[in-house]
């Protein structure tokens, strides 16, 4: 009996139940490679950015430079866009003090990193379902088609290991499935976690790194 046979000769519900894994398992892949790729242009990024803005080269021209040529990978280039965008228009209103400067220019750093987050985490949710959820449906795959096994001995007079090995058999294709779907997923979702919370902190970190030297700059314009 080969793998193929079993897959073919199953009952419809364990066929079903091996076409939703094999679906989600090819979903999954697909994020997988999109996270894994996204990643890294963003880690990538994230470092030729802090390069360039702790070379010494004007806010304003790194601004305007950003802003013609946005890369929308790097986060750090949006929320150092985003804070500086709010430095400019809250200084430019002479009734603004330094504190309230620094408080418009976190609030906007804060939502820039919020949405730079959503884009961390895009399909991770996913890969967690698919990780959680694909043992639990190849193992209702496998009970079912061991319940047709069982029931299938009904109509024989005398059981042998040839009347039940097919259901069996095919029945526990569904949970290897489910595992194969199962498996990447989690470890793809424990490594690429791993890595947005590491970027997230990177993003953090810039964040008050740049609030402090536009704290020195306001108090020394104030």
């Amino acid at each position: 009996m080969s793998i193929w046979s079993l897959v073919v000769n199953a009952s419809v519900v364990v066929q079903l139940v091996m076409l939703m894994l094999v679906v989600a398992s090819l979903l999954s892949w697909v994020m997988i490679f999109q996270r894994h790729f996204f990643l890294r242009r963003t880690k990538k990024a994230l470092m030729n950015f802090e390069e360039r803005f702790w070379s010494g080269v004007d806010l304003s021209a790194l601004y305007r430079e950003v802003t013609q040529h946005p890369n929308p990978d790097c986060g750090a280039e949006n929320i150092f866009r985003a804070g500086l965008k709010e430095y400019t228009r809250m200084t430019q209103q002479r009734t603004s003090d330094p504190d309230a400067v620094m408080e418009g220019v976190q609030r906007g750093m804060r939502v820039a990193m919020s949405r730079e987050e959503d884009k961390l985490e895009q399909h991770l949710p996913f890969l967690a379902s698919v990780g959680s959820v694909s043992p639990y449906i190849g193992l209702f795959g496998t009970v079912w088609g061991i319940m047709n096994s069982f029931r299938g001995l009904a109509n024989v007079h005398q059981a042998t290991l040839a009347s039940v090995a097919p259901g069996i058999s095919e029945a526990l294709v569904a949970t290897a499935i489910g595992l194969f779907a199962a498996i990447p997923a989690v470890i793809a979702y424990n490594r690429f976690s791993a890595k947005a919370e590491n970027l997230l902190g990177s993003y953090e970190t810039f964040a008050d790194e740049f609030s402090a030297v536009l704290h020195r700059r306001v108090h020394a314009a104030s």
